[in-house]
């Protein structure tokens, strides 16, 4: 192979290597078709890598039949090297409106939700086409048929799809369920015994949030206690999804309540405890925060027989949204909650000495008021005890 000089028009422009499967775009360059389709599918760039022309979006690819015969015929020539095989006829828009339309046959559905789920996997390309084509909203509606029929057929194969193509729900024109009935689905889905597309569930819920706010001002007890088995009845899966529903339901005042009722302070404790991922740990403390507004939230954290050494323990650890929330926590036990008992349990847990870091870390000006309002609080309490000396205590009151 090393001394088989290759015919520099069989050589991608992006990839430096022979073409497979050569196609022409606009800008009259001929590229592999799998490298250009992640440079304009993936990357979404807008320009020809080689002219850097403008190309449209979704410009069409031509095959170069042509090209492809020859680097076959060269190939097929110098048996060093493997011979190209003949790709197979790429999808086309056409091809996947009839797919939807086989959606709505009952008979079709699952035979059909299958082939979606092999053509999202294959290409950035094929999930373009299905979500001009409308995938989405069909796949929401078969999901929202099955709660009402009480039948879970098709509905994992359909969540599944939803996740590869990344497409939103919420689209407009006709024929789309109402957004709380999308969100009962999504809850009823979550609240499914041996349901194995918890991931695919909880990113569906955080979709549907993130593209409409306002739905989390209706959300109920069913919810938020479905919400709450399912960190800890499925582990990891899907977890920073629900934690991000979960943070963002915690602007409305009776959110927090069902929330606190659901014991999902105990929840997110335990999810922190089990993992160390930085977004996931911001989310957790965030949660929490906003719980311990409540006399209830802080009760139920200081239940938890790790709960204040795992808010303690982060600061300084994680990122400065972290910071901000774990001390603003601490700040808010030691002023509503400060009983003997758990300012005993801050010295034990290094609540005491974390805050006497703060105020000589790099944090922002704010935290290191909060962190010293707690050592001026408390100061006639901790200064007799062995854990931190009377000496830092009165040098960081200051």
């Amino acid at each position: 192979m090393d001394n088989i000089e290759i015919p520099e028009y069989f050589i991608c422009p992006i990839s430096l290597q022979i073409m497979k499967d050569p196609v022409t775009a606009v800008s009259g360059i001929t590229y592999d078709r799998e490298s250009i389709e992640h440079w304009l599918f993936t990357t979404h760039n807008t320009i020809c890598p080689a002219t850097n022309q403008p190309l449209p979006e979704n410009s069409e690819l031509t095959p170069n039949h042509t090209l492809r015969r020859l680097i076959q015929a060269w190939c097929t020539l110098y048996g060093a090297v493997d011979r190209i095989p003949t790709p197979k006829t790429p999808l086309t828009k056409f091809y996947v409106i009839n797919l939807v339309k086989d959606l709505r046959v009952p008979n079709l559905q699952l035979k059909t939700l299958k082939k979606l789920e092999a053509l999202a996997i294959e290409s950035d390309r094929n999930r373009n086409y299905m979500v001009e084509a409308g995938v989405g909203k069909s796949l929401i509606n078969i999901i929202v048929s099955c709660y009402r029929k009480g039948e879970f057929s098709g509905v994992e194969e359909a969540l599944s799809v939803l996740y590869l193509i990344r497409v939103p729900f919420v689209q407009s024109g006709s024929g789309l369920p109402g957004n709380d009935e999308v969100v009962d689905s999504l809850t009823w889905v979550l609240g499914l015994e041996y349901f194995s597309g918890m991931k695919t569930a909880a990113y569906a819920l955080k979709t549907v949030v993130q593209l409409n706010r306002r739905l989390l001002e209706r959300l109920n007890r069913v919810f938020f206690q479905t919400v709450s088995c399912c960190l800890r009845q499925h582990g990891d899966v899907g977890v920073n999804a629900i934690l991000h529903v979960l943070l963002e339901a915690c602007s409305w005042g009776r959110n927090r309540g069902m929330m606190i009722e659901s014991g999902t302070v105990f929840d997110v404790i335990e999810v922190e405890l089990r993992e160390s991922a930085k977004k996931t740990t911001e989310m957790v403390l965030g949660i929490i925060y906003h719980l311990c507004s409540c006399a209830d939230g802080r009760a139920q954290l200081l239940s938890h027989a790790a709960g204040l050494a795992a808010v303690t323990r982060r600061i300084l650890k994680v990122s400065a949204t972290a910071d901000d929330r774990a001390v603003l926590i601490i700040w808010l036990i030691s002023k509503y909650s400060a009983t003997n008992g758990v300012l005993v349990e801050m010295l034990r847990v290094g609540s005491v000495a974390k805050l006497c870091v703060v105020i000589q870390a790099n944090c922002e000006s704010h935290l290191k008021e909060k962190a010293r309002e707690v050592l001026r609080m408390h100061f006639d309490v901790w200064k007799d005890s062995p854990c931190v000396e009377v000496a830092t205590l009165t040098r960081y009151m200051r």
